[in-house]
């Protein structure tokens, strides 16, 4: 393990476009699960999505869940031999980014997979994942993941929920509540984490039948209207001992080892609102009439299409970078092994500050796209019907669940600072991508030195200075988004036609623009929270702006994707 690439490596060494995955190198198996995934959105998904946001019927949830368990999209994460097909982390990703603009029927797709199997998948015993897993990969029976409380969200270890031994050692007795807990009004198992005698945080399989759990109503949201989110009661609910997961004590691992996959799935579930988002608004601007012309012949409106395009392409092009990563890390591991779950898990967590990262950028990212896109549509989009209406909504909880954008970026930002050394190595490229590439060695050893200008001020108390922290976070962000797009564009350029080419290009130049902006905003407002005047010409020095014709470059990706109506990378 020691020799394999650790996390955060890539402020330090240089990382070559043939070394990243992209959605240019998807596999035909790749492409198989995306085919089959927009056959069953467009046929058992979207014609049902407004019917089950109106009703909020769970049935019409139940069926959508059902039917795609039959068709193998519930189990890609769970070893056949308990019904599932264990794919790579690039294939769960698709299924991830096409469910996403789906609200309702991906929150809940959500709780059933991920958060809702991989308790079990990677800490279960055989016997635990042979009762529940082939169940919930077929769609027969449903999960859900029950972390959260009243008193207790994003301190997930501050929680009241007990547990305790019964006299006959048969049973752990649960006294207690979560909420906010999707599926909850019709879940059959609960993965639900309780403290053993008050002290010690640990996670257990809730049968949803055991005599003393009750549920609340279903939340009244203002997105994901047709979802499952209730709070659940635990009153005296006897658990058997065995439906303890891993030890007693270990349920942080399984709660936050779970939640580092969990914000990979919302980077994607954003993403593909965001691409959608993007294809209706092309199309509403091609037919919408104004002036006696179509308003797709307005700069104005292009120019939001072109920025829109270029944050999908950035959020897509980060997201399937750490899908890459992700799995280059786990090809290498032996299934066969006793402990590859452990290993797996630890393997996942060298990522943990690139899961954050990316579920930050790509949620608002999806956020800033999809407001715009409503714009494109003009009143029109603020009336329910039209599918910018049920993405603005929806989407606004991306930034919420999974840990809180600003624990992400606490969490990122903590983890970078515990990273040594502030020279990043030397940059490679030439011609039009030398500028890029120069750009982003600037950007990393900007953030790399105020890093360390964070530590000198307030040593080891950096790690409180949370406004500190939140700056950092946003610099780092936007470099590995930014690295992401300009490798995967570089890369794509060698083999694409000049006419995609000359989009690689231009979406490149966007992207340089706009992530170059909103670093040195992040990187100005640490400067000053610090009270470090020196840094602010050093950022300035280290972030020139190399790219020209950047008006060009909009109309252009504005006249391809209008033409096209859609996403057209």
């Amino acid at each position: 393990m020691s020799n394999l690439p650790k996390g955060g490596i890539f402020f330090f060494e240089t990382t070559k476009p043939e070394d990243v995955f992209t959605p240019e190198d998807f596999n035909d198996e790749h492409k198989m699960i995306a085919e089959s995934m927009d056959h069953f959105m467009a046929e058992s998904v979207y014609p049902n999505l407004a019917e089950l946001d109106e009703t909020k019927n769970s049935e019409i949830l139940k069926k959508m869940i059902k039917e795609a368990g039959d068709l193998g999209f519930l189990g890609m994460d769970i070893p056949e031999r308990f019904g599932g097909t264990e794919v790579d982390e690039i294939s769960t990703t698709i299924i991830a980014e096409k469910v996403g603009p789906a609200g309702s029927f991906s929150l809940g797709h959500g709780g059933q997979t991920g958060i809702g199997n991989l308790p079990i998948v990677y800490f279960g015993n055989e016997a635990q994942k042979a009762k529940y897993l082939p169940g919930i990969a077929s769609g027969e029976k449903f999960s859900a993941y029950a972390l959260t409380e009243p008193g207790a969200g994003s301190d997930a270890l501050g929680a009241q929920t007990k547990a305790v031994l019964s006299e006959d050692g048969k049973y752990y007795i649960l006294n207690g509540s979560k909420t906010f807990i999707t599926n909850a009004g019709f879940a059959d198992t609960f993965i639900v984490f309780a403290k053993i005698n008050g002290e010690q945080f640990s996670g257990f399989v809730v049968e949803s039948n055991s005599e003393g759990v009750t549920t609340g109503a279903d939340e009244h949201k203002m997105g994901m209207k047709g979802s499952s989110t209730r709070t659940i009661f635990f009153d005296n609910v006897k658990v058997p001992v065995e439906n303890l997961l891993f030890e007693p004590g270990k349920g942080a691992a399984i709660a936050f080892g779970i939640l580092n996959i969990g914000r990979h799935k919302v980077s994607a579930n954003s993403m593909g609102a965001a691409k959608l988002a993007l294809g209706e608004s092309a199309a509403y601007a091609n037919e919408r009439k104004q002036f006696g012309v179509p308003i797709a012949s307005f700069g104005a409106i292009r120019e939001k299409l072109a920025d829109a395009c270029a944050l999908a392409f950035a959020a897509e092009s980060a997201v399937y970078r750490l899908a890459g990563l992700i799995d280059g890390k786990l090809s290498i591991l032996d299934r066969k092994a006793a402990d590859y779950y452990a290993i797996y898990q630890k393997g996942i967590e060298e990522f943990a500050s690139e899961c954050a990262l990316v579920k930050v950028f790509c949620s608002e990212a999806a956020a800033r796209v999809i407001s715009e896109m409503l714009q494109v549509h003009g009143g029109y989009g603020y009336i329910a019907g039209h599918a910018v209406e049920q993405l603005y909504r929806d989407e606004r909880v991306q930034r919420i669940y999974e840990g809180t954008n600003e624990i992400n970026r606490i969490l990122a930002a903590t983890r970078l600072l515990r990273l040594e050394g502030t020279e990043p190595a030397p940059t490679t490229g030439s011609g039009f991508w030398a500028a890029p590439r120069q750009l982003l060695r600037g950007m990393k050893e900007c953030c790399l030195l105020m890093a360390e200008a964070a530590k000198r001020r307030f040593g080891e108390e950096t790690g409180k200075e949370q406004e500190i922290l939140l700056a950092l976070a946003d610099m780092a962000c936007q470099i590995f988004a930014l690295e992401s797009a300009v490798l995967r564009a570089e890369k794509a350029c060698q083999k694409a036609s000049a006419t995609k080419a000359e989009r690689y290009q231009a979406v490149t130049k966007l992207c340089v623009f706009a992530g170059r902006q909103r670093f040195i905003a992040a990187a100005e407002r640490g400067a000053t929270f610090l009270g470090n005047q020196k840094l602010l010409p050093l950022i300035a020095a280290k972030t020139p702006l190399a790219m020209d014709d950047l008006l060009a470059a909009k109309r252009l990706l504005a006249e391809a994707t209008l033409q096209a109506e859609k996403y057209i990378f």
